[in-house]
Parts: C-alpha cells; sequence; structure tokens
C-alpha cells in the first residue's frame, strides 16, 4: 500500500510519490554535501541507476534499505539489495527523517554535487546557505525566517516541500556530515570536533552520533581506521 503525502511534515521517497501535481518542479538536495536543485527521478530511473552503480547519479538520489535501515550512495560497493527493499529519497536528511542511518562504507556525506543546479534565487536555496553558515547553530527557525523576510511556518512548509525535512532535521543533518568528515580526515580530539562541527556540547553531538549511527563518535572513528588500515 502506497503511504499517504503529507505535505505539511515531510516529502515521500521516489517509490510513493505522486508526481502529477509536482510536474516540473525543481527539489532541493543540498545538506553540506550536495549543494544542488535536482529533477525529481522516479523510482525506475533511480533503480536502474543503483543496479549500474552509475556515478552520473552519484549525489542526486540516495537509496534507502528497508532491512537495514541504513541508506546508501547510488556507487556504493555493497553488495546490492533487492528491489522491494529500496525506496529513493532526494536529500539525505529526508532519509534520515524517516529513520534510515548513513551507510559507513559509501560515506553519504562525501557524495558529490549533483549535476542539475539552477542556480534559481529561492528563499530555500537562501535558507540553505544560512544554515549551512550555522545560522541555526546558534539561532532558531524564528529567526532564520526573520531575515528571510518569511513567517517561520511558511518556512517549514516550502522545507517540507522542496528538501523533504524540517530546518532543524537539515542543520542536524549538516553538523553531523561536517563531523563525520573531521573525525575521517584529522585527528582532532572529539571535543574540538563537536564545536568545529556546529554542536552546542559535547554531550549534544554524542547524542546525535548514537541517535543515527547507534554508536559514539570515538568508535566511528576507530572503526573508520580499521577499514583504512585492513585495505
Amino acid at each position: 500500500m502506497n503511504q499517504t503525502v503529507n505535505r505539511d511534515l515531510r516529502c515521500s521517497p521516489y517509490k510513493d510519490w505522486p508526481f502529477s501535481d509536482l510536474c516540473g518542479l525543481p527539489v532541493w538536495c543540498r545538506v553540506r554535501w550536495i549543494a544542488t536543485i535536482l529533477v525529481m527521478l522516479d523510482f525506475d530511473t533511480c533503480n536502474a541507476a543503483r543496479l549500474r552503480r552509475d556515478p552520473s547519479f552519484d549525489g542526486k538520489f540516495f537509496t534507502a534499505v528497508k532491512t537495514t535501515r541504513i541508506y546508501c550512495r547510488p556507487v556504493c560497493p555493497a553488495k546490492h539489495s533487492l528491489t522491494k527493499n529500496v525506496s529513493y529519497y532526494p536529500t539525505a536528511a529526508a532519509a534520515e527523517c524517516d529513520g534510515y542511518r548513513p551507510c559507513l562504507r559509501c560515506r553519504p556525506e562525501t557524495a558529490p554535487f549533483g549535476a542539475a543546479w539552477n542556480g534559481t534565487k529561492t528563499t530555500v536555496e537562501r535558507a540553505l546557505r544560512l544554515i549551512d553558515e550555522g545560522a541555526l547553530d546558534t539561532g532558531n527557525v524564528e529567526d532564520l525566517a526573520v531575515r528571510l523576510g518569511v513567517g517561520a511556518r511558511h518556512l517549514s512548509r516550502l522545507f517540507a516541500k522542496h528538501v523533504g525535512a524540517s530546518p532543524l532535521q537539515t542543520a542536524q543533518t549538516l553538523r553531523i556530515g561536517r563531523a563525520k568528515k573531521l573525525l575521517d580526515k584529522t585527528k582532532l580530539p572529539i571535543t574540538e570536533v563537536a564545536f568545529q562541527a556546529g554542536f552546542g556540547s559535547v554531550r549534544r553531538f554524542n547524542a546525535a552520533f548514537a541517535k543515527l549511527y547507534g554508536r559514539s563518535p570515538s568508535c566511528i572513528r576507530r572503526g573508520n581506521r580499521t577499514f583504512a588500515e585492513a585495505s
């Protein structure tokens, strides 16, 4: 049974989206590591790209595996999941909103920019840039909306429609992506990683990783180094 789309909350995965009233509407897909507005793709197009591991689609959608609750890039080298067990999302934040966690093997935070960026100066694009610069690390959605000249509820509706996640969830996805890169690429202390990534405290940093990955940041770092040495 197809799920009911509640546009006031979030966008549905590509498998269940009704396209009739959204034809031609670009979809935002920029959460730190993806700075692009995408033309929506249907399930069959995404599925074919996944099965080919087509690099030209890397950054244009994310594959969520229902059996493992993990989401991946279309180029993930892991064994293909059965088609009946996958759904596709336009953004990492949308996948995380539905309870999926990032793949530690293909590392979604390293996905390249999508190719369909059209440079349109929309309210959502401006909001994303401000969030990326830390607007919600120290402020709230109401303050962000004021800077954009819109109401907070209207801004939330725009994010639900174009991003598939709330402004706060998008900000959290950005923070975790920044932190994950710092854990992978630097030897900074955990405390420094937390604050550089935009977390207000180490406790919140640890809680965010525990919720998303099911493990602590230090475990993620040790696991990545073990994998790298084995490679």
